[in-house]
């Protein structure tokens, strides 16, 4: 029998950028985050210039999540270097648990947007069914981070920087294992939930955490 090819997925390209019109300046947002039991959510505003990455970035970046550790830190200070402009911002546990993590996911995009060093952009991709009040031309893009080069530049930034702040904080909290889960609900994190209790750094608002809270008087 014949062998069946391979079928290749694109890769996030400049299309939806174009597609704005010439000369406008496009900002990719995305954010990391939604679905842990603790930390920041974290989101990244990304302005590339008209062509794009270099081609050998352009040819290895994708959705954060289709992307292992080591291609991603390889890659982060590529973005960087190349990109117009870029900001990182996050929403804390605390506004997650005060405005729910939709809105505060909402804000750390807005914050990111805001924060962009030298630029206004024309038009903002955002990541997912939802845009914040940016001031500009926004529309949302479901599973945008696997078609706009913006916004996958976006969410590489994202998930770097937040993976940084779980190790951080897997330092002085050792016992979650986030610098392995990243403070999703794991087994080895769900058991240490119990074992060791609730941290500042845990969205009190969450299933998990409300009840080990709550059994703990």
């Amino acid at each position: 029998m014949p062998r069946k090819a391979a079928i290749l997925r694109a890769r996030p390209d400049l299309s939806l950028e174009a597609g704005f019109g010439p000369g406008r300046r496009v900002c990719g947002i995305d954010e990391v985050g939604r679905g842990p039991l603790c930390g920041p959510v974290v989101a990244a505003a990304v302005v590339l210039p008209p062509g794009g990455l270099p081609p050998d970035i352009a040819a290895r970046i994708d959705d954060s999540k289709a992307v292992n550790r080591r291609l991603r830190e390889e890659i982060e200070p590529a973005i960087r270097a190349h990109a117009l402009s870029f900001a990182i911002a996050e929403a804390s546990a605390a506004e997650i648990d005060e405005l729910n993590i939709h809105k505060a996911t909402l804000l750390a995009m807005k914050r990111a947007f805001d924060a962009l060093p030298g630029i206004a952009p024309d038009a903002a991709l955002i990541d997912g069914r939802f845009t914040p009040d940016l001031g500009c031309e926004a529309v949302a893009i479901v599973k945008g981070d696997s078609r706009s080069q913006s916004i996958a530049a976006a969410s590489i930034l994202a998930k770097v920087a937040r993976d940084s702040e779980m190790l951080r904080l897997s330092a002085l909290y050792p016992h979650y294992g986030w610098d392995r889960n990243a403070g999703y609900p794991t087994p080895e994190h769900l058991d240490a939930l119990t074992r060791h209790g609730v941290t500042p750094h845990h969205r009190v608002s969450f299933a998990p955490v409300k009840r080990q809270k709550a059994l703990a008087g």
